[in-house]
C-alpha cells in the first residue's frame, strides 16, 4: 500500500506564506537544500489553487515581489515539473498545460484511498490547504511533517494551516534542525472524536 505524506513549510506561527516574503522566507540553508535534495520520489497532490500558482511558475512566472527566481527555487520548480503530479479540481479543465500533471474530479478522499491501495510508493501534498485537511479528516494521512523556519509573521502572513482542522492527537515518529535554525518535526496522526479524558502518562 502506498504511504500518504501531508507535508508543510511554515512560518512559527504556522503561515504558509507570508506577503512579500521570498520562498523559503530566504532562510533556507545548505544542509536543508542538500536534504530536499535527497527525498525519495513521490506522486505529488495538489489542488487547483497551488496548481494554477506553481504551474505559472513552471512556465515563467516569478512570485509578487522578486524579479526572478533565485537558483534554489527555480530547482524546486524544475523538479517539480518532472514529477508526477496529481490535481483535484472541478473547476480546471483538460488538458493540463503542466508537464506530468493529471486531473482527477469528484470525491478526492476515494480518489486517494484507491491510489493507496494500488501501491506501493509515496504520496505527497504540496501546499493544497483544505485538501490536506480533508484528506486528514478521512484518515488517510500516514505522516504528518512539518518544516518550521525561525520566523514569525504576523503582520504579512497568509495561509494559516491550521484553521478549520478537527482535533489531532500527533505521535513523533522524527524530528531534525536543520543549519541550526530550521526545525523538521514528523508525526503520525490521529484525528480525535473528543478530546482525550486524561493525559498520558
Amino acid at each position: 500500500m502506498a504511504e500518504l505524506l501531508v507535508d508543510f513549510i511554515t512560518s512559527l506561527d504556522g503561515h504558509a506564506s507570508g506577503e512579500g516574503w521570498p520562498g523559503f522566507w530566504g532562510l533556507e540553508g545548505p544542509e536543508y537544500l542538500a536534504w530536499l535534495g535527497e527525498q525519495p520520489e513521490a506522486t505529488y497532490l495538489m489542488g487547483a489553487n497551488t496548481y494554477r500558482l506553481m504551474s505559472g511558475f513552471a512556465a515563467g512566472g516569478v512570485p509578487s515581489g522578486q524579479d526572478e527566481f533565485r537558483p534554489e527555487e527555480e530547482a524546486s520548480v524544475d523538479e517539480l515539473t518532472r514529477a508526477s503530479k496529481v490535481v483535484f479540481s472541478s473547476s480546471l479543465e483538460e488538458p493540463l498545460t503542466w508537464a506530468n500533471s493529471r486531473l482527477v474530479r469528484g470525491d478526492a478522499g476515494g480518489a486517494v484511498r484507491a491510489m493507496k491501495a494500488r501501491g506501493p510508493g509515496l504520496l505527497s501534498t504540496i501546499g493544497s490547504l483544505s485538501l490536506c485537511r480533508s484528506l486528514l479528516r478521512a484518515g488517510l494521512v500516514d505522516r504528518f511533517r512539518v518544516v518550521m523556519f525561525p520566523v514569525i509573521t504576523g503582520a504579512t502572513g497568509e495561509e494559516r494551516i491550521y484553521d478549520g482542522y478537527p482535533d489531532v492527537a500527533l505521535e513523533m515518529i522524527g524530528h531534525r534542525t536543520f543549519d541550526g535554525r530550521i526545525q523538521l518535526v514528523e508525526y503520525q496522526p490521529r484525528v480525535l472524536e473528543h478530546p482525550p479524558l486524561g493525559v498520558p502518562a
